[in-house]
């Protein structure tokens, strides 16, 4: 019996650590080679460099082969447009659909009324329909109601999933809270408002922080709904990207690419950080 429990947990483990090489052997490739000096394959090794990360702030003269006849990052003011706008439009997203979905999850484990179940159903829709049957579905949405394109309907494209998302991780939360504790401090002569703020939204505090940190990051990368409802003067920062990759894969996205990976990294830690803060 021994022998068998043996043989399975040596068996998980090994899948395990293959699974996570297989996840995340691609990202250190990445970084690896958004560090190699070869201007010509990216793939061979000639040295190291910080070239490629000061190409794309204008910082450097060095360019790819592709980009021989100029800089393969068209210019620094086109992919600092770019940045700003994916920033623009992920943390006003993250806003909205963070009290959206927060107020929701509030009023489904707190209020009873008819069709609930439905209602609860629709909020999930749009996180499980693919995406680009969203994006074409917003695009002939706004199309018909002569609504322009711009920054302003990708922030309503990303605000009617990812209210979704912010739904679901902070109903989650709510599932873990005793709702006698409400009860108590009605009992004690606290009005709802008070109740919510000293009592609710502390315990919330933390399915909040991860619903807003998962909103902010998918709305950063997300490429195929808004690659359908942005106007010509609205490129994000994945779009940029993509129009770059759509002429080859060079060492100046590999550079992108481990900028973005630092800071979604960042991004963790600060929520793991205020998640612990708040729970201590």
């Amino acid at each position: 019996m021994k022998a068998r429990l043996g043989i399975g947990w040596l068996s998980l483990t090994l899948f395990s650590v293959a699974f996570f090489i297989f996840l995340y052997l691609p990202l250190g490739v990445i970084i690896y080679y958004s560090f190699n000096s070869n201007t010509l394959d990216m793939t061979v090794w000639t040295g190291f460099t910080f070239d490629w990360y000061l190409s794309i702030f204008g910082l450097s003269d060095k360019t790819s082969a592709i980009g021989s006849s100029g800089a393969y990052v068209e210019s620094t003011d086109q992919l600092l447009a770019a940045l700003r706008n994916s920033l623009i439009v992920a943390t006003t997203t993250t806003l909205i659909s963070t009290t959206i979905g927060t107020a929701t999850a509030i009023a489904m484990a707190r209020y009873r009324f008819r069709l609930r179940g439905a209602y609860q159903g629709l909020m999930m829709l749009p996180m499980m329909m693919p995406d680009i049957v969203l994006g074409i579905g917003l695009l002939i949405f706004f199309v018909t109601l002569g609504v322009n394109l711009g920054l302003m309907t990708i922030i309503i494209g990303h605000c009617t999933f990812l209210s979704s998302y912010v739904f679901i991780v902070v109903s989650a939360r709510m599932a873990s809270i005793d709702p006698a504790l409400e009860e108590a401090s009605a009992d004690l002569g606290a009005n709802e408002w008070v109740t919510f703020k000293k009592v609710l939204l502390p315990q919330l505090m933390p399915g909040i922080v991860g619903g807003a940190l998962l909103a902010f990051i998918i709305s950063m990368d997300d490429l195929v709904i808004t690659y359908f409802i942005a106007g010509t003067d609205s490129t994000t920062l994945p779009m940029f990207i993509f129009s770059m990759v759509r002429r080859g894969v060079k060492p100046e996205i590999n550079a992108i690419a481990t900028l973005i990976i630092l800071a979604s990294l960042v991004i963790a830690m600060i929520g793991l950080y205020l998640r612990n803060r708040r729970v201590e």
